[in-house]
Protein backbone atom coordinates (compact mmCIF):
# COMPACT_ATOMS: atom_id res chain seq x y z
CA UNK A 1 0.00 0.00 0.00
CA UNK A 2 1.65 3.35 -0.74
CA UNK A 3 1.67 6.15 1.89
CA UNK A 4 -0.56 8.24 0.34
CA UNK A 5 -3.49 5.88 0.44
CA UNK A 6 -2.97 5.88 4.12
CA UNK A 7 -5.66 8.79 4.82
CA UNK A 8 -8.10 7.62 2.84
CA UNK A 9 -11.33 6.32 3.72
CA UNK A 10 -10.67 2.39 4.59
CA UNK A 11 -13.82 1.55 3.21
CA UNK A 12 -12.96 2.39 -0.46
CA UNK A 13 -10.12 -0.11 0.10
CA UNK A 14 -12.74 -2.81 0.42
CA UNK A 15 -14.46 -4.44 -2.09
CA UNK A 16 -17.48 -5.49 -0.69
CA UNK A 17 -19.53 -8.35 -2.41
CA UNK A 18 -21.95 -8.20 0.48
CA UNK A 19 -23.42 -5.26 -1.34
CA UNK A 20 -23.68 -6.66 -5.00
CA UNK A 21 -27.03 -7.10 -6.43
CA UNK A 22 -28.69 -5.60 -3.29
CA UNK A 23 -32.10 -4.70 -4.00
CA UNK A 24 -33.74 -1.99 -1.86
CA UNK A 25 -32.90 -1.36 1.80
CA UNK A 26 -31.82 -4.52 3.68
CA UNK A 27 -34.20 -4.65 6.52
CA UNK A 28 -37.57 -2.42 6.03
CA UNK A 29 -38.12 -1.01 9.31
CA UNK A 30 -36.06 -0.46 12.32
CA UNK A 31 -34.65 -3.76 14.12
CA UNK A 32 -36.06 -4.54 17.51
CA UNK A 33 -34.98 -6.62 20.23
CA UNK A 34 -36.13 -8.60 22.88
CA UNK A 35 -33.65 -9.45 25.63
CA UNK A 36 -33.76 -13.42 27.29
CA UNK A 37 -30.50 -13.46 29.10
CA UNK A 38 -32.03 -13.38 32.40
CA UNK A 39 -34.83 -16.06 31.57
CA UNK A 40 -34.50 -18.59 29.05
CA UNK A 41 -30.78 -17.78 28.88
CA UNK A 42 -30.59 -19.19 32.69
CA UNK A 43 -32.56 -22.46 31.50
CA UNK A 44 -28.92 -23.36 30.66
CA UNK A 45 -27.95 -26.21 33.08
CA UNK A 46 -24.11 -24.89 33.44
CA UNK A 47 -25.03 -21.54 34.53
CA UNK A 48 -24.78 -19.90 37.66
CA UNK A 49 -28.25 -17.90 38.31
CA UNK A 50 -27.45 -14.10 39.05
CA UNK A 51 -27.79 -11.99 42.10
CA UNK A 52 -30.85 -9.47 42.08
CA UNK A 53 -28.03 -7.05 41.54
CA UNK A 54 -26.08 -8.34 38.86
CA UNK A 55 -29.44 -8.62 37.09
CA UNK A 56 -30.00 -5.18 37.67
CA UNK A 57 -26.38 -4.27 36.56
CA UNK A 58 -27.63 -6.09 32.96
CA UNK A 59 -30.99 -4.37 32.90
CA UNK A 60 -28.89 -0.65 32.38
CA UNK A 61 -26.94 -2.28 29.99
CA UNK A 62 -29.52 -3.59 27.84
CA UNK A 63 -31.22 0.46 28.13
CA UNK A 64 -27.99 1.47 27.08
CA UNK A 65 -27.25 -0.82 24.18
CA UNK A 66 -30.97 0.32 22.54
CA UNK A 67 -32.55 -3.29 23.19
CA UNK A 68 -36.10 -2.50 23.48
CA UNK A 69 -37.75 -5.71 25.44
CA UNK A 70 -36.52 -7.65 28.30
CA UNK A 71 -37.62 -10.87 29.62
CA UNK A 72 -37.82 -10.03 33.41
CA UNK A 73 -38.04 -14.40 34.39
CA UNK A 74 -41.00 -16.71 34.54
CA UNK A 75 -43.04 -16.12 37.88
CA UNK A 76 -44.49 -19.53 37.94
CA UNK A 77 -41.01 -20.83 38.53
CA UNK A 78 -41.51 -19.91 42.24
CA UNK A 79 -41.42 -17.30 45.08
CA UNK A 80 -37.61 -16.46 44.38
CA UNK A 81 -38.36 -16.21 40.61
CA UNK A 82 -41.56 -13.66 41.61
CA UNK A 83 -39.50 -11.55 43.43
CA UNK A 84 -36.69 -11.09 41.81
CA UNK A 85 -38.83 -9.79 38.70
CA UNK A 86 -40.52 -7.82 41.21
CA UNK A 87 -37.29 -6.22 42.05
CA UNK A 88 -36.65 -5.96 38.62
CA UNK A 89 -39.63 -4.46 37.05
CA UNK A 90 -39.10 -1.66 40.29
CA UNK A 91 -35.96 -1.19 38.89
CA UNK A 92 -36.94 -0.55 35.90
CA UNK A 93 -39.62 2.23 36.77
CA UNK A 94 -37.06 3.75 39.98
CA UNK A 95 -33.66 4.35 37.21
CA UNK A 96 -36.49 5.01 34.28
CA UNK A 97 -34.80 2.29 32.06
CA UNK A 98 -36.33 2.39 28.52
CA UNK A 99 -37.14 -1.38 28.67
CA UNK A 100 -40.54 -3.09 28.62
CA UNK A 101 -40.76 -5.43 30.76
CA UNK A 102 -41.86 -9.19 29.54
CA UNK A 103 -42.38 -12.30 31.50
CA UNK A 104 -42.74 -16.24 30.54
CA UNK A 105 -45.60 -18.20 31.36
CA UNK A 106 -46.90 -21.57 30.27
CA UNK A 107 -50.69 -21.62 28.94
CA UNK A 108 -52.19 -22.18 32.87
CA UNK A 109 -53.05 -19.92 35.20
CA UNK A 110 -51.13 -20.61 38.11
CA UNK A 111 -47.99 -19.16 36.10
CA UNK A 112 -50.29 -16.10 34.31
CA UNK A 113 -51.70 -14.95 37.85
CA UNK A 114 -48.41 -14.17 39.85
CA UNK A 115 -47.26 -11.56 36.70
CA UNK A 116 -50.91 -10.00 37.12
CA UNK A 117 -50.38 -9.36 41.10
CA UNK A 118 -46.69 -8.03 40.04
CA UNK A 119 -47.86 -5.88 37.57
CA UNK A 120 -50.62 -4.63 39.93
CA UNK A 121 -48.62 -4.06 43.06
CA UNK A 122 -46.13 -2.17 40.97
CA UNK A 123 -48.59 -0.31 38.49
CA UNK A 124 -46.90 -1.54 35.51
CA UNK A 125 -48.28 -2.83 32.47
CA UNK A 126 -46.23 -6.89 31.99
CA UNK A 127 -46.01 -8.30 28.45
CA UNK A 128 -46.95 -11.66 29.15
CA UNK A 129 -45.70 -14.22 26.60
CA UNK A 130 -47.67 -17.38 27.10
CA UNK A 131 -46.15 -20.37 25.50
CA UNK A 132 -47.54 -24.19 24.46
CA UNK A 133 -45.67 -26.98 23.16
CA UNK A 134 -47.18 -27.24 19.53
CA UNK A 135 -45.17 -29.96 17.54
CA UNK A 136 -46.68 -33.33 17.05
CA UNK A 137 -43.67 -35.17 18.27
CA UNK A 138 -44.26 -32.79 21.47
CA UNK A 139 -47.80 -33.55 21.38
CA UNK A 140 -47.42 -37.71 21.23
CA UNK A 141 -44.74 -37.39 23.77
CA UNK A 142 -46.97 -35.64 26.03
CA UNK A 143 -50.37 -37.69 25.21
CA UNK A 144 -52.06 -34.12 23.99
CA UNK A 145 -54.85 -33.80 21.52
CA UNK A 146 -54.98 -30.73 19.59
CA UNK A 147 -58.49 -29.63 21.15
CA UNK A 148 -57.16 -29.85 24.69
CA UNK A 149 -54.26 -27.31 23.13
CA UNK A 150 -56.42 -25.14 22.09
CA UNK A 151 -58.52 -24.85 25.19
CA UNK A 152 -55.57 -23.69 27.75
CA UNK A 153 -54.72 -21.14 24.62
CA UNK A 154 -57.85 -19.94 24.42
CA UNK A 155 -58.02 -19.51 28.47
CA UNK A 156 -54.26 -18.27 28.59
CA UNK A 157 -55.03 -15.32 26.28
CA UNK A 158 -58.24 -14.50 27.66
CA UNK A 159 -57.25 -14.08 31.42
CA UNK A 160 -54.04 -12.13 30.15
CA UNK A 161 -56.12 -9.48 27.99
CA UNK A 162 -59.34 -9.24 31.00
CA UNK A 163 -56.47 -7.87 33.16
CA UNK A 164 -55.72 -5.17 30.53
CA UNK A 165 -52.13 -7.24 30.05
CA UNK A 166 -50.29 -7.24 26.21
CA UNK A 167 -50.62 -10.96 25.50
CA UNK A 168 -47.95 -12.67 23.28
CA UNK A 169 -48.46 -15.93 21.73
CA UNK A 170 -46.10 -18.74 21.60
CA UNK A 171 -46.03 -22.05 20.05
CA UNK A 172 -43.17 -24.28 21.13
CA UNK A 173 -41.66 -25.94 18.88
CA UNK A 174 -43.01 -23.65 16.09
CA UNK A 175 -40.45 -25.18 13.15
CA UNK A 176 -41.67 -28.66 13.33
CA UNK A 177 -45.38 -27.93 13.85
CA UNK A 178 -47.85 -29.08 11.65
CA UNK A 179 -49.48 -26.29 9.71
CA UNK A 180 -53.42 -27.51 10.43
CA UNK A 181 -52.48 -27.20 14.27
CA UNK A 182 -50.49 -23.35 14.08
CA UNK A 183 -52.97 -22.30 12.07
CA UNK A 184 -56.11 -23.76 14.97
CA UNK A 185 -54.04 -21.80 17.77
CA UNK A 186 -52.98 -18.90 16.08
CA UNK A 187 -56.89 -18.30 15.73
CA UNK A 188 -57.82 -19.22 19.13
CA UNK A 189 -55.00 -16.78 20.59
CA UNK A 190 -55.65 -14.23 18.73
CA UNK A 191 -59.44 -14.47 18.66
CA UNK A 192 -58.77 -13.65 22.14
CA UNK A 193 -56.58 -10.74 21.95
CA UNK A 194 -53.56 -11.52 21.61
CA UNK A 195 -51.46 -8.55 20.09
CA UNK A 196 -48.09 -11.38 18.77
CA UNK A 197 -47.29 -14.46 17.78
CA UNK A 198 -43.67 -15.82 18.36
CA UNK A 199 -42.34 -18.00 15.88
CA UNK A 200 -40.10 -20.15 18.10
CA UNK A 201 -37.90 -22.54 16.91
CA UNK A 202 -36.75 -24.36 20.40
CA UNK A 203 -35.13 -27.35 18.97
CA UNK A 204 -32.83 -25.32 17.03
CA UNK A 205 -34.23 -27.52 13.54
CA UNK A 206 -34.85 -24.92 11.29
CA UNK A 207 -32.80 -23.64 7.96
CA UNK A 208 -33.47 -20.48 5.57
CA UNK A 209 -35.95 -22.10 3.63
CA UNK A 210 -38.03 -23.09 6.79
CA UNK A 211 -37.93 -19.74 8.43
CA UNK A 212 -38.93 -18.10 5.27
CA UNK A 213 -41.49 -21.00 4.57
CA UNK A 214 -42.67 -20.66 8.39
CA UNK A 215 -42.96 -17.06 7.87
CA UNK A 216 -44.67 -17.12 4.73
CA UNK A 217 -47.62 -19.18 5.74
CA UNK A 218 -48.11 -17.38 9.12
CA UNK A 219 -48.33 -14.01 7.30
CA UNK A 220 -50.93 -16.01 5.37
CA UNK A 221 -52.85 -16.79 8.44
CA UNK A 222 -52.74 -13.22 9.44
CA UNK A 223 -53.77 -12.10 6.03
CA UNK A 224 -57.00 -14.58 6.03
CA UNK A 225 -58.13 -12.80 9.50
CA UNK A 226 -57.51 -9.46 8.14
CA UNK A 227 -55.18 -8.48 11.66
CA UNK A 228 -51.95 -8.95 9.77
CA UNK A 229 -51.69 -5.04 10.80
CA UNK A 230 -52.44 -5.56 14.50
CA UNK A 231 -50.71 -8.97 15.45
CA UNK A 232 -47.14 -8.55 15.16
CA UNK A 233 -44.72 -11.18 15.05
CA UNK A 234 -41.61 -12.15 16.63
CA UNK A 235 -38.55 -14.92 15.99
CA UNK A 236 -36.80 -16.89 19.26
CA UNK A 237 -33.91 -19.28 17.82
CA UNK A 238 -31.84 -21.55 19.02
CA UNK A 239 -28.44 -22.85 18.49
CA UNK A 240 -28.24 -26.46 17.71
CA UNK A 241 -27.40 -26.67 13.83
CA UNK A 242 -24.93 -23.76 14.40
CA UNK A 243 -27.63 -21.51 12.66
CA UNK A 244 -29.58 -19.22 14.77
CA UNK A 245 -27.36 -16.21 14.24
CA UNK A 246 -27.97 -16.29 10.39
CA UNK A 247 -31.89 -16.72 11.21
CA UNK A 248 -31.78 -14.17 13.09
CA UNK A 249 -30.74 -11.93 10.96
CA UNK A 250 -32.64 -13.48 7.96
CA UNK A 251 -35.51 -13.04 10.53
CA UNK A 252 -35.19 -9.15 10.69
CA UNK A 253 -34.55 -8.94 6.60
CA UNK A 254 -37.99 -10.81 6.00
CA UNK A 255 -40.00 -8.41 8.30
CA UNK A 256 -40.28 -9.91 11.40
CA UNK A 257 -41.03 -6.98 14.16
CA UNK A 258 -38.64 -8.41 17.21
CA UNK A 259 -35.96 -10.72 17.53
CA UNK A 260 -35.07 -12.44 20.80
CA UNK A 261 -31.81 -13.20 21.75
CA UNK A 262 -29.47 -13.97 24.90
CA UNK A 263 -25.58 -12.29 26.12
CA UNK A 264 -23.30 -14.88 24.48
CA UNK A 265 -26.03 -16.71 23.54
CA UNK A 266 -26.55 -18.96 26.54
CA UNK A 267 -29.71 -20.84 27.50
CA UNK A 268 -30.71 -24.55 27.21
CA UNK A 269 -28.27 -27.31 25.47
CA UNK A 270 -26.47 -25.13 23.02
CA UNK A 271 -27.93 -22.26 23.68
CA UNK A 272 -29.67 -18.98 21.78
CA UNK A 273 -29.23 -16.36 19.23
CA UNK A 274 -25.84 -14.40 20.61
CA UNK A 275 -27.53 -10.77 21.35
CA UNK A 276 -23.57 -9.78 21.25
CA UNK A 277 -23.22 -10.84 17.71
CA UNK A 278 -26.46 -10.10 16.32
CA UNK A 279 -26.15 -6.24 17.54
CA UNK A 280 -22.51 -6.30 16.01
CA UNK A 281 -23.42 -7.84 13.06
CA UNK A 282 -26.55 -4.93 12.35
CA UNK A 283 -23.96 -2.45 13.15
CA UNK A 284 -21.28 -3.55 10.48
CA UNK A 285 -24.03 -3.48 7.97
CA UNK A 286 -25.10 0.08 9.17
CA UNK A 287 -28.93 -1.05 10.41
CA UNK A 288 -28.35 0.35 14.10
CA UNK A 289 -29.09 3.89 14.86
CA UNK A 290 -25.89 5.26 16.91
CA UNK A 291 -28.93 7.98 18.83
CA UNK A 292 -30.36 5.21 19.80
CA UNK A 293 -27.99 2.01 20.01
CA UNK A 294 -24.72 3.06 22.38
CA UNK A 295 -22.34 -0.24 21.60
CA UNK A 296 -19.82 1.28 23.59
CA UNK A 297 -20.53 -1.15 26.02
CA UNK A 298 -21.04 -3.79 24.36
CA UNK A 299 -17.65 -5.83 25.25
CA UNK A 300 -19.12 -4.56 29.00
CA UNK A 301 -21.89 -6.27 28.56
CA UNK A 302 -20.83 -9.84 27.03
CA UNK A 303 -18.46 -9.72 29.67
CA UNK A 304 -20.60 -8.91 32.77
CA UNK A 305 -23.19 -11.82 31.19
CA UNK A 306 -19.90 -14.08 31.41
CA UNK A 307 -19.03 -13.17 34.86
CA UNK A 308 -22.74 -13.27 36.41
CA UNK A 309 -23.65 -16.65 34.91
CA UNK A 310 -20.30 -18.13 35.21
CA UNK A 311 -19.84 -18.67 31.60
CA UNK A 312 -16.77 -18.95 29.99
CA UNK A 313 -15.93 -16.59 27.04
CA UNK A 314 -13.77 -18.57 24.37
CA UNK A 315 -11.06 -17.55 23.54
CA UNK A 316 -11.73 -17.29 19.69
CA UNK A 317 -15.28 -15.94 20.54
CA UNK A 318 -16.27 -12.70 18.23
CA UNK A 319 -15.44 -9.63 19.34
CA UNK A 320 -15.26 -10.41 23.27
CA UNK A 321 -12.69 -13.21 22.96
CA UNK A 322 -9.38 -12.80 24.13
CA UNK A 323 -8.02 -13.86 20.48
CA UNK A 324 -10.80 -11.84 18.37
CA UNK A 325 -7.91 -9.24 17.81
CA UNK A 326 -4.70 -10.94 19.00
CA UNK A 327 -2.13 -12.90 15.85
CA UNK A 328 1.29 -14.27 16.45
CA UNK A 329 1.24 -14.97 12.71
CA UNK A 330 4.20 -13.45 10.90
CA UNK A 331 2.67 -12.61 7.63
CA UNK A 332 -0.99 -10.63 9.11
CA UNK A 333 1.05 -9.08 12.40
CA UNK A 334 3.72 -7.53 9.42
CA UNK A 335 0.36 -5.90 7.54
CA UNK A 336 -0.73 -4.92 10.92
CA UNK A 337 1.97 -2.90 12.15
CA UNK A 338 2.72 -1.26 8.44
CA UNK A 339 -0.68 0.10 8.71
CA UNK A 340 -0.01 1.35 12.45
CA UNK A 341 3.12 3.04 10.84
CA UNK A 342 1.06 5.11 8.44
CA UNK A 343 -0.76 6.55 11.26
CA UNK A 344 -4.11 4.95 10.09
CA UNK A 345 -5.95 3.24 13.20
CA UNK A 346 -9.25 2.58 11.30
CA UNK A 347 -6.49 0.38 8.88
CA UNK A 348 -4.45 -1.20 11.26
CA UNK A 349 -8.02 -2.33 12.69
CA UNK A 350 -9.62 -3.62 9.12
CA UNK A 351 -6.46 -5.07 7.20
CA UNK A 352 -6.86 -8.16 8.75
CA UNK A 353 -10.00 -8.09 10.55
CA UNK A 354 -13.56 -6.95 9.69
CA UNK A 355 -14.57 -5.60 13.24
CA UNK A 356 -12.97 -2.76 14.42
CA UNK A 357 -11.39 -3.27 17.55
CA UNK A 358 -11.19 0.52 18.87
CA UNK A 359 -14.71 0.71 17.66
CA UNK A 360 -15.71 -1.14 20.94
CA UNK A 361 -12.64 -0.03 22.90
CA UNK A 362 -10.37 -2.91 22.27
CA UNK A 363 -7.50 -3.13 20.09
CA UNK A 364 -5.33 -4.90 17.93
CA UNK A 365 -2.46 -7.27 19.89
CA UNK A 366 0.82 -8.95 18.45
CA UNK A 367 2.17 -11.39 19.94
CA UNK A 368 5.22 -14.05 19.17
CA UNK A 369 5.11 -17.47 18.48
CA UNK A 370 6.57 -20.47 15.79
CA UNK A 371 4.86 -18.74 13.04
CA UNK A 372 5.88 -15.45 13.87
CA UNK A 373 8.32 -13.53 12.29
CA UNK A 374 11.41 -10.49 13.01
CA UNK A 375 8.37 -8.33 12.98
CA UNK A 376 6.44 -9.58 15.44
CA UNK A 377 9.33 -9.44 17.83
CA UNK A 378 10.48 -5.96 17.23
CA UNK A 379 6.73 -4.75 17.52
CA UNK A 380 6.37 -6.68 20.99
CA UNK A 381 9.43 -5.40 22.42
CA UNK A 382 9.08 -1.54 21.90
CA UNK A 383 5.48 -1.95 22.82
CA UNK A 384 6.69 -3.26 26.25
CA UNK A 385 9.58 -0.15 26.60
CA UNK A 386 12.57 -2.80 25.03
CA UNK A 387 15.24 -1.79 23.14
CA UNK A 388 15.22 -4.29 20.08
CA UNK A 389 18.39 -5.12 19.51
CA UNK A 390 19.78 -7.66 16.78
CA UNK A 391 21.05 -9.77 19.00
CA UNK A 392 17.81 -9.87 21.45
CA UNK A 393 15.59 -10.05 18.40
CA UNK A 394 16.93 -13.41 17.08
CA UNK A 395 17.06 -14.92 21.06
CA UNK A 396 13.05 -14.48 20.98
CA UNK A 397 12.31 -15.42 18.18
CA UNK A 398 14.96 -18.80 17.95
CA UNK A 399 13.22 -19.55 21.43
CA UNK A 400 9.63 -18.67 19.59
CA UNK A 401 10.53 -21.10 16.51
CA UNK A 402 11.49 -24.32 19.14
CA UNK A 403 8.10 -24.07 20.56
CA UNK A 404 4.55 -24.99 20.10
CA UNK A 405 3.05 -22.14 20.98
CA UNK A 406 2.44 -18.45 21.04
CA UNK A 407 5.27 -17.52 24.19
CA UNK A 408 3.83 -15.84 27.34
CA UNK A 409 4.79 -12.41 28.32
CA UNK A 410 6.59 -13.60 31.43
CA UNK A 411 8.85 -16.00 29.17
CA UNK A 412 9.73 -13.35 26.30
CA UNK A 413 10.46 -10.87 29.61
CA UNK A 414 12.99 -14.11 30.64
CA UNK A 415 14.91 -13.66 27.69
CA UNK A 416 14.89 -10.00 27.84
CA UNK A 417 16.29 -10.06 31.39
CA UNK A 418 18.50 -12.61 30.22
CA UNK A 419 17.24 -16.09 31.29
Amino acid sequence: MKADQSQENVTELIYDWNEKERRGPLLRKAPRFVDESIRDGLQSASVRDPSIDEKKHLLRLMAQLGIQCVNLGLPGAGKRAQDDVEQLLRCLVEEKLDLVPNCAARTVAADIEPIIDISQRVGVPIEVTTFIGSSPIRGYAEGWELSRLQGFTGKAVSLIVNNNLPASFVTEDTTRSHPKTLDTLFRTAIDEGASRLVLCDTCGHATPDGLRNLLGFTRSVLRAMGVEDRVELDWHGHNDRGLALTLALHAFEWGFDRVHGCGLGIGERVGNTSMDLLLLNLYLLGLLDPETHDLSCLVDYAEAVSKYTNVDIHPAYPLSGRDAFRTATGVHAAAIIKAEKLGDHDLADKVYSAVPARVFGRKQLIEVGHYSGRSNVLYWLRAHGHEATDELVDRVLAAAKKGNRTLSEAEIRAIVDGG
